[in-house]
């Protein structure tokens, strides 16, 4: 596969989705159908599967909840009302017209965490699969970056990603190969906690749609200057 100057990764959730609305939708609807003790542990579930795993793992937590309670039939419905969830109502503005501007420049690949079932069908309902060039969905995709080098080779790799976490994980093993971008968006985006214990990304926005007014020199140009080689020494005579 030929190496392109610059891949754009792009993740999901909280990044090009908002996915705390639709966490605050599924506990509602649920709440309605099974009542505030469902909600209630299911909402503790799905946050301590977080704190495990590092993602929002929906399907997981309901299969959690109903071991629990494998007797009551009001939880059935969940399954298909996560699975038909208009998931394209939920896009934050501006987010198709970021991933056709960077078109423009290179490859746009779908960069996700996320389990093989539910994460596809997601980003599917969207939308999102037709807007890109490719989608990578990894348990820990920070793990993964000998995988997207060998599928969307790259000298320069642009993520985008509401997570510090995961910004200054890749930062730390591509180093100038890749410009972090991080939108103050979501429950992550906004963590003062993490934005106190993590490297800054190179870039930050407040919200996606902002990236639409950036030039491609801007973006690959953020972040501190890169360290000058030290002068060479004078022989001594």
């Amino acid at each position: 596969m030929a190496t392109s100057p610059v891949v754009f990764l792009m993740d999901v959730d909280n990044t090009l989705l908002d996915n705390d609305r639709i966490i605050a939708d599924v506990l509602r609807f649920l709440g309605r159908e099974a009542g505030a003790e469902r909600q209630a542990r299911y909402a503790a579930i799905l946050e301590e599967n977080h704190e495990e795993i590092g993602f929002t793992d929906f399907l997981a937590a309901l299969e959690q909840l109903h071991l629990e309670h494998p007797r009551d039939p009001s939880l059935y419905v969940l399954a298909s009302y996560l699975a038909d969830y208009p998931y394209a109502t939920r896009l934050y503005p501006g987010s198709f017209d970021v991933l056709e501007r960077f078109r423009r420049w290179g490859p746009v690949v779908i960069f996700s965490d996320g389990d093989v079932a539910f994460q596809p069908r997601k980003i599917d309902r969207a939308g999102l699969r037709e807007a890109v060039d490719g989608v990578l969905i990894y348990v820990h995709k920070d793990l993964e970056l000998d995988a997207v080098e060998e599928y969307y080779p790259a000298q320069r790799y642009v993520l985008v990603d509401d997570q510090l976490r995961t910004l200054a994980a890749v930062k730390m093993q591509w180093d100038r190969k890749v410009t972090t971008v991080c939108p103050r968006q979501g429950r992550h985006g906004r963590d003062v906690k993490a934005l106190a214990s993590y490297q800054p990304a190179d870039l930050s926005i407040q919200r996606i749609g902002d990236l639409v007014g950036y030039e491609l020199s801007a973006i690959l140009s953020a972040g501190p200057a890169p360290r000058p080689d030290p002068l060479p020494r004078r022989p001594i005579i």
